[in-house]
């Protein structure tokens, strides 16, 4: 029997795979989405109650055109589903005037003449008395910051492919790919079977370095911490009303991140630090996390946010896929034309899932776009002229 036709098969139903399902199918493209575990899963990146919105990038003002478009993008997410996958409750970027966090913050924002505060710390203490900055801490605040819900992202594209025809199959890994010859498309095999397609969209998150070893990007896994406290007192000053997003920068350059009381006093308040993960792999991450390292983020957490740490609720994993200057891939494979790749993009790229699945769309079918993604190309870690 012979191999279902399709136009484009995804590789990697998560984030970033289901928004490319999601715009691929509303273009009336015949899709096929395979995932190695169910939808919806916790064993990627795209899990973990929540993630941090924001448009006042401090990672560069290149950035700011993608984000513009997928706040619009998650709008028509909201609309199209019903389901509320953003909460605009504001944000802080805090640090010291000169620390990354702030003054790339600032840059974007004044580039772009984005709306925003800069605030100094008592300002800080009188308007989020949650927070306990240093006397030199200043903030830039952003009103249009806020929060994602992954879980809910990822249930919507896969609900809106799914009504737009697209064939998604869970618990069905790929085992391998490969381009035909001829640039007559891909084949991708699994245990259940091979498909043929006219382009395959690689969507890979940390299995990255095992499905593209020969992009010629140095990928790092690292296996992240996200935390759940109790504040003493209560969740009460941490609703979303009183208590923004924030990330906040020390004078070492680390960074913790943080978030308000999303869901009732059980559900507690998400904070983490950023980065500065073990390295490791899909297989080797170590999924229990040790009360050491609980109470090591408790305790500078209390210096910053006196009430937060209070009672440990609970702490799970995650992966981070990063590249050495921590820009994301999103570009045609170079050795393969059927071929659209997307990756890289932890730390900060949930926020970008509807405008990424857009590119891939523009990629897959016409071999272009019109965002601008020159700063995502692979190349970019090409050895230079001897």
């Amino acid at each position: 029997m012979p191999a279902t036709p399709y136009d484009v098969i995804v590789l990697g139903v998560g984030g970033m795979g289901s928004a490319a399902a999601d715009h691929l199918a509303a273009r009336g493209a015949r899709v096929l989405g395979l995932e190695k575990f169910g939808p919806v899963h916790d064993q990627g990146s795209s899990h973990g109650d929540s993630r941090i919105t924001r448009q006042s990038y401090f990672e560069g003002a290149a950035y700011v055109p993608l984000l513009l478009r997928s706040y619009e993008l998650y709008e028509r997410l909201e609309r199209a589903t019903g389901r509320t996958v953003a909460t605009l409750c504001g944000g802080l970027m805090i640090g010291r005037p000169d620390s990354r966090t702030v003054a790339g913050s600032r840059h974007s924002a004044e580039t772009w003449d984005l709306p925003h505060e800069i605030l100094d710390a008592p300002e800080i203490r009188r308007r989020f008395p949650t927070f306990a900055p240093h006397d030199d801490d200043i903030a830039l605040y952003e009103t249009r910051a806020g929060l994602l819900r992954p879980e809910q992202t990822v249930a919507a594209q896969i609900e809106l492919a799914t009504a737009a025809g697209a064939d998604l199959r869970f618990h069905e890994p790929a085992t391998s790919w490969e381009a035909l010859p001829g640039d007559r498309g891909v084949r991708v095999t699994t245990a259940r079977g091979t498909y043929t397609a006219g382009h395959l969209v690689l969507c890979p998150g940390a299995w990255a370095p095992r499905q593209l070893p020969d992009l010629g990007v140095p990928f790092t896994v690292e296996r992240q911490v996200m935390h759940w406290f109790s504040p003493t007192g209560g969740t009460r000053p941490y609703e979303p009303e009183r208590h923004p997003v924030y990330i906040w920068e020390d004078p070492e350059g680390s960074q913790i991140y943080g978030f308000p009381a999303l869901d009732g006093p059980e559900g507690g308040v998400k904070i983490a630090a950023f980065r500065k993960g073990e390295e490791c792999t899909p297989e080797t991450i170590d999924r229990t996390v040790r009360p050491d390292e609980i109470a090591h983020l408790a305790a500078y957490a209390s210096t910053r946010l006196p009430t937060l740490p209070g009672r440990a609720l609970r702490a799970v994993t995650c992966m981070y896929t990063t590249t050495p200057d921590e820009h994301f891939v999103i570009a045609p494979h170079p050795a393969h034309q059927a071929v659209t790749v997307a990756c890289g993009f932890s730390g900060h790229g949930f926020k970008f899932v509807p405008v990424v699945g857009e590119i891939l769309a523009d990629l897959a079918l016409t071999g272009a776009t019109a965002h601008p993604i020159d700063l995502f190309r692979p190349d970019r870690f090409a050895p230079g002229p001897a």
